[in-house]
C-alpha cells in the first residue's frame, strides 16, 4: 500500500460549475451502464462539499435511469434544513440534462452517547488467510481495490460473491468525508446479485439497483480491511431486497446497507 489509487480517488474530485452545483467525470470500466455505486459516491460528495464539513450518517438513494460510461456527471444540490446538530441535502445526478439518481443525505454532528452493537459475524476467516482474487466479473470496476472472497466460486460455478473482504489498495488519506463516499462506491459491489433468492435461476432478463441506503454507524476508513457481508431478505414479483453490513478487522460494525433489486426472470 505505497502509491494512492489515482483512477479511484479522481472520480471524487468534483469541478464546481457555480453554487452547489458539481461537475465529475464518468470513467468507462467495460461496463455497458455506469456502476451505480460510483454515481451514489460522487452525489455524497457533492452533498458532503455544502454541508460545512459535518460527516454523512445516512443516505438515501434512488436510480432512475442507466448512466453512460465517459459522459460528464453534472450534480446539482439543494440545501434542504440547516439545524443545530443536523443537516439535510437532497442531491440530483443528471447527464444529458436528465436525471439519472436521487440522492437524499442527512449529515450530525458528534455527540456524546451510547457504544453498543449487535455481535460480530463469527467463524469468517480473515482476509490474511485468503487468496488474492482476480476481480470476477460482478467486480468489474475500476483498479484500486483488493477483495478477498470468503467463499470464491468453484470453475464454472455460478459466482458467490459475498461475504468478502475489501480495501483501497493503497492509503487514500485521512478526509473522513472521502472515506465515507468511498464506502458508498464500494457498497454497491456485488448486491444485486446478493438480493436474488437462494435456489433461484440462474438467469435474469433483468438485474438492476432500484434504491440503495446507507446508515454510518461510526467512521469507516476504507484503506483498511472491511468485512463485507450481504444477505437477501425477500423476493417477491420482480423485485428483491437484501440488507448488509461493513464491519472492521476486530468485528466493530461501521455501515448498515439496504438495497431492492429490479430480478426479472428470463421467461
Amino acid at each position: 500500500m505505497s502509491e494512492a489509487p489515482l483512477e479511484l480517488t479522481r472520480m471524487f474530485d468534483l469541478t464546481p460549475l457555480g453554487e452547489d452545483s458539481f461537475l465529475a467525470t464518468s470513467p468507462s470500466v467495460g461496463r455497458p451502464r455506469l456502476f451505480g455505486g460510483q454515481v451514489a459516491g460522487q452525489s455524497l460528495r457533492a452533498a458532503c462539499l455544502t454541508a460545512g464539513g459535518r460527516p454523512p450518517h445516512s443516505l438515501h438513494a434512488y436510480f432512475i435511469r442507466p448512466g453512460t460510461p465517459d459522459e460528464p456527471l453534472t450534480f446539482d444540490v439543494s440545501r434542504t434544513r440547516d439545524g443545530r446538530s443536523f443537516s439535510t441535502r437532497h442531491v440530483t445526478a443528471s447527464q444529458g440534462g436528465k436525471p439519472i439518481l436521487e440522492l437524499i443525505a442527512s449529515f450530525h454532528d458528534p455527540e456524546d452517547g451510547f457504544d453498543w452493537q449487535a455481535d460480530p459475524p463469527s467463524g469468517t476467516p480473515g482476509p490474511e488467510g485468503l487468496p488474492g482474487l482476480a476481480l470476477p466479473s460482478f467486480f468489474r470496476h475500476p483498479v484500486g481495490f483488493d477483495v478477498r472472497v470468503v467463499d470464491p466460486p468453484g470453475e464454472g460455478e455460478w459466482p458467490i460473491s459475498h461475504p468478502f473482504w475489501i480495501r483501497a489498495s493503497a492509503p487514500v488519506g485521512d478526509d473522513p468525508a472521502l472515506h465515507a463516499c468511498l464506502a458508498a462506491y464500494l457498497s454497491d459491489m456485488g448486491v444485486v446479485s446478493s438480493a436474488r433468492a437462494p435456489g433461484s435461476p440462474r438467469r435474469l432478463v433483468t438485474a438492476v439497483t432500484l434504491d440503495h441506503a446507507m446508515w454510518f454507524h461510526r467512521p469507516p476508513r476504507v484503506d483498511q480491511w472491511l468485512l463485507y457481508s450481504v444477505d437477501p431478505v425477500t423476493n417477491h414479483g420482480a423485485r428483491g431486497l437484501a440488507r448488509g453490513t461493513l464491519h472492521t478487522a476486530d468485528g466493530t460494525l461501521l455501515v448498515s446497507v439496504a438495497q431492492e433489486a429490479l430480478l426479472r426472470p428470463a421467461s
